[in-house]
């Protein structure tokens, strides 16, 4: 994308920014007594205004609109491919899954992605591999192999998530925009951070969980994976060392706090591209943050509905891009 294609991607990016959900409506979100108050201020925004969907169905909408936006405006959408490949390997995931207990391919698939779901469900039905990129097809085989000899579905999900990150890792080293850098180096280490956090509560032992970790800038994986190994103490002395030490306390009280505070530090990381006319960094943080914003309006909505209290619903909440 040219210089002048920029400017004009980011300009119409910013007239849709104004659109975005700032942190005093998510409090009229919160102070709505039920999910239909929060419908009817959702369709005020402009979410879901026919008034005939479903809170899930008005979420998918919303997330669609989002890359329908960025798919006009770009010509290459393969710069968005660190935030589309983890859509492919959940995709294989629910492929096998799809394959070995023959059920219905119907809602299993996430619409946007590199690949056509349908290719990867064809390519594990019939075992041809070659149909998949090459970073997916050894994978996909081993994936399959395992779930089918041994039934043991976690260990089929932990080869598809490494391969994934792994691939995430060699992507995010090509990406010359910090925006998409950031997310995937973000991505990586919270994964990582969490295999060690579970694998040392489990009781894994090093080897197991130096498997299962994958490549970072902002770890030391090996260091990481022998304080696992050791004990959990073992592992908040080393992140108290790292970029990671502000988030200590959140992973403290929980890994779900831990993955909200990345998320929320990332947020904080992509503001200043509000101001920022010449690259694709609008772009992806616009992305980012619409990602965002619907997952913040999702953890209301089930909150409300399954009606739990308001302390437990703020403790999930993320902070808003604008």
């Amino acid at each position: 994308m040219q210089e002048k294609q920029f400017i004009y991607a980011v300009a119409r990016i910013r007239s849709h920014e104004m659109r975005l959900l700032d942190a005093p409506f998510i409090e009229q979100l919160m102070s709505a007594k039920n999910v239909h108050e929060c419908l009817q201020l959702l369709a005020n925004k402009g979410w879901g205004r026919d008034g005939r969907k479903s809170p899930e169905q008005i979420l998918d909408d919303e997330h669609k609109k989002a890359w329908d936006l960025i798919e006009e405006l770009v010509d290459d959408m393969s710069a968005f491919d660190v935030f589309l490949l983890p859509n492919d390997y959940h995709n294989l995931k629910a492929a096998i899954k799809l394959v070995v207990s023959d059920a219905s391919a119907a809602g299993h698939f996430i619409e946007h992605s590199t690949i056509n779901p349908e290719t990867i469900l064809e390519a594990v039905r019939k075992k041809d591999y070659s149909l998949l990129p090459e970073h997916m097809q050894a994978a996909a085989n081993e994936a399959y192999e395992t779930v089918v000899q041994t039934g043991d579905g976690q260990l089929c999900d932990v080869i598809i998530d490494k391969a994934a990150m792994e691939t995430l890792y060699e992507i995010s080293k090509k990406q010359s925009n910090e925006v998409l850098r950031w997310h995937a180096e973000i991505e990586l280490a919270a994964s990582n951070i969490k295999i060690a956090v579970r694998g040392q509560e489990t009781g894994k032992d090093l080897q197991w969980i130096r498997n299962a970790m994958v490549a970072c800038d902002s770890l030391d994986i090996e260091a990481l994976a022998k304080a696992a190994a050791s004990s959990y103490e073992e592992i908040i002395e080393y992140l108290r060392k790292t970029d990671y030490a502000k988030g200590v306390d959140e992973l403290e009280h929980s890994l779900s706090n831990f993955e909200i505070w990345c998320k929320n530090w990332l947020i904080r990381k992509i503001q200043p591209q509000k101001y920022n006319q010449f690259t694709i960094g609008p772009l992806a943080a616009f992305l980012l943050a619409r990602e965002n914003e619907i997952k913040t309006v999702r953890m209301i909505l089930q909150g409300k509905l399954n009606q739990l209290p308001e302390e437990v619903i703020r403790e999930r909440l993320r902070i808003m891009y604008v």
